[in-house]
């Protein structure tokens, strides 16, 4: 069952003789489809009115962190795809990024803007999930398919960049598994998205919802949060924005084509706005999220006739990425090296020391703590997870509201529960 109800006894009162006030424990999931099977709310209530929430967390925890000290630098790719796992391709760019601070890499001008035209389709693939399951969990179902649809062409375009079309497992240390399979073809998928499929669906959205007096009724206004309450609960991403937090990873700690002179060359960085509202409730978060889908369709529409020429790859030198073919095939360097890599599992060693590296993702600032002991493996390493930080504030976000609240309150967090428990 999804729901549960006991009675609370309050202590006896010396005047009025005690007794059973209006008052009940709920248990709202894990069974609820609106917390997945993995989120159990204990709600404490006067009637319908919600005056205590305390959230119950690990039902899927997988260990993903600790597993970070068992595997090398590129096979531990695998695992963060499956924290995010709406927009898996963010943990990877977070996570090499991070990697490559750690070693001092500085990525192609060509690896450079293919990350970045990825990490803003899974922007818009995060945001299209949450909209449409905003839409879904309030009853809209159609605004639920029209984000779903595009986010299968979003898949689509994955599949033929990485080779995979869920668990990408694309990026590696110093650069990519593989470069565009053809180019042309890429182009012209990315630019029919962003030009067509993706402006028709969120004008679809928007005229379903966006004064849809149902929706607007039960969203507007619910579950405000202030400014300055929402920088004392560290949230970030369109949680923060839609309380008037300016802060965007993209623009104040600047990464890949985000950053001036990218391209090594004086090249400018991509221009975008940041968008940001004051209410800080459940609709301008589904506003701001529905902004951040254009503005991700701009960056790329910058990017994607600028592809530079090259190698998608640092140099093999240093040792950190797989040599080419032909010195594969043709020096024994290359061969001992590729053996090396792939059949001993050695590889490069990273330095001693430890950093934090970050980057913007579709539900806020998404970062990665190493501590290394050299050699090919972190000694520890440790995630800054959007959903765990952004869940912290629900019982705040939620107390004094209504039980049919919960459900709208929950699905503007965005809670991805793997990367909550990990």
């Amino acid at each position: 069952m999804a729901y549960t109800l006991s009675p609370v006894l309050e202590p006896p009162d010396s005047e009025q003789g005690g007794g059973v006030a209006n008052q009940w424990t709920l248990n709202f999931g894990p069974q609820h489809p609106a917390t997945h099977t993995t989120l159990r709310l204990v709600l404490e209530l006067d009637g319908e009115r919600i005056i205590r929430c305390t959230p119950h967390i690990g039902y899927l925890h997988s260990g993903f962190e600790k597993l970070g000290e068992h595997l090398n630098y590129n096979q531990y790719v695998t695992i963060v795809d499956r924290m995010d796992y709406s927009a898996p391709i963010y943990n990877e760019l977070a996570w090499h990024g991070t990697v490559e601070k750690l070693l001092g890499i500085e990525l192609t001008p060509r690896c450079k803007v293919l990350r970045t035209i990825a990490g803003e389709l899974g922007r818009i693939q995060s945001h299209l999930l949450c909209v449409g399951a905003a839409g879904l969990d309030l009853g809209a179902f159609t605004a639920f398919l029209f984000g779903f649809n595009e986010r299968e062409a979003i898949w689509d375009i994955m599949e033929f960049m990485t080779g995979q079309r869920f668990h990408t497992s694309w990026t590696r240390v110093g650069g990519l598994n593989m470069d565009l399979p053809d180019e042309a073809v890429f182009k012209t998928l990315v630019k029919k998205f962003i030009n067509e499929s993706l402006p028709k669906a969120t004008t679809d959205v928007e005229t379903l919802l966006n004064k849809n007096r149902i929706f607007v009724d039960r969203t507007k206004g619910v579950s405000a949060i202030s400014r300055e309450d929402a920088i004392a609960w560290s949230l970030s991403g369109p949680m923060g924005r839609a309380a008037g937090v300016r802060r965007d990873i993209r623009k104040d700690e600047p990464y890949l084509c985000f950053a001036d002179n990218w391209d090594g060359r004086g090249a400018a960085a991509v221009d975008f706005k940041v968008p940001v509202m004051t209410t800080g409730d459940v609709y301008s978060r589904y506003l701001v999220r529905l902004e951040e889908m254009k503005q991700s369709a701009n960056i790329i529409r910058q990017l994607i006739d600028n592809i530079p020429a090259g190698s998608v790859n640092v140099s093999p030198e240093g040792k950190e990425v797989l040599p080419p073919k032909d010195q594969v095939y043709g020096s024994i360097e290359g061969l001992i090296q590729q053996f090396e890599m792939i059949m001993w599992n050695r590889g490069f060693e990273a330095p001693n020391g430890e950093v934090y590296g970050c980057i913007e993702s579709g539900n806020g600032e998404l970062g990665y703590y190493i501590v290394s002991a050299g050699g090919n493996v972190p000694w520890r390493a440790r995630c800054r997870p959007c959903s765990f930080i952004n869940y912290s504030v629900f019982p705040k976000l939620i107390e004094g509201h209504t039980i049919s609240e919960v459900v709208a309150v929950l699905g503007s967090i965005n809670v991805i529960a793997a990367e909550l428990d990990r």
